[in-house]
């Protein structure tokens, strides 16, 4: 476990990547955007991009409308 910062509260996670926190918290598949350490990052990156203690990732949802 180690304690990553998440939409700005601590958190302690299982996860080694955004890919895997992603499935952690039931949100993979789904359209949102998430932040890490103040950079957006693109969908292709969230497997290879590891989850260091202290990190601060945002996750915002895609929401539709018209």
């Amino acid at each position: 476990m180690i304690e990553i910062h998440l939409n700005g509260e601590p958190k302690q996670v299982k996860a080694a990547s955004i890919s895997e926190l992603l499935d952690e918290l039931g949100l993979a598949g789904k359209r949102l955007a998430v932040e890490y350490n103040l950079e957006i990052l693109p969908k292709s990156e969230h497997q290879e991009t590891r989850l260091q203690p202290q990190d601060k990732v945002e996750i915002v949802h895609a929401i539709g409308g018209g």
